[in-house]
């Protein structure tokens, strides 16, 4: 399946394009599971009734957690954005939230320990042990904010069973806006 090659767009009338592989009847039924449906709900409040575009990425989350009943909030962060994880913690914390904020340089490991190929003995991002220290303080939602491209993907899987979301995105290049990459690819090579 390649949606963006499709010229029909029929899904978006409520009509299948039949082109799926899974199971059009088990995957609407797995939304009336109650906590999948606690999840849509507290979405579709986010972005129903015309509040789409009026929140910004940190106070959608803010206010999800809270329509969701969660107080407990996991921030694993890049140490290279310390300085803003600082600013996201402050913020969630004066709407009343526990922040477990935990770098990624957490245990203090060298790279050279980590990794069997590395011959750089400094501190190394610890996405492993990161994601084991917000597990141990048993939050309700885990944020993820700049973290490299596969320390990201072992955090996220360490932390499978955990609500977990983005908010922000490494992209060095562009000041953190990966849209802005995709744009300038898009015009030099379309």
């Amino acid at each position: 399946m390649e949606c963006t090659l499709c010229n029909l767009k029929s899904c978006r009338q409520l009509s299948s394009c039949g082109n799926e592989k899974f199971d059009r009847k088990e995957a609407l039924d797995a939304y009336h599971d109650p906590d999948t449906q606690t999840v849509v709900q507290a979405a579709a409040h986010l972005v129903d009734a015309g509040r789409a575009g009026t929140l910004s990425r940190i106070e959608e989350i803010a206010e999800f957690a809270t329509e969701r009943g969660w107080k407990r909030l996991g921030l694993a962060y890049c140490f290279g954005m310390e300085a803003e994880a600082s600013l996201v913690s402050r913020f969630f914390r004066s709407r009343k939230f526990r922040v477990e904020a935990v770098s990624c340089s957490t245990g203090a490991f060298a790279q050279d320990k980590m990794n069997e190929t590395s011959a750089i003995h400094k501190t190394g991002c610890n996405p492993l042990g990161q994601a084991e220290q917000i597990r141990s303080a048993a939050v309700d939602l885990v944020i993820e904010m700049g973290l490299c491209l596969g320390h990201d993907m072992l955090l996220h899987e360490r932390m499978a069973g955990i609500p977990s979301t983005t908010l922000v995105v490494k992209d060095r290049t562009t000041g953190h806006d990966p849209l802005k990459a995709i744009r300038e690819i898009a015009a030099r090579t379309i």
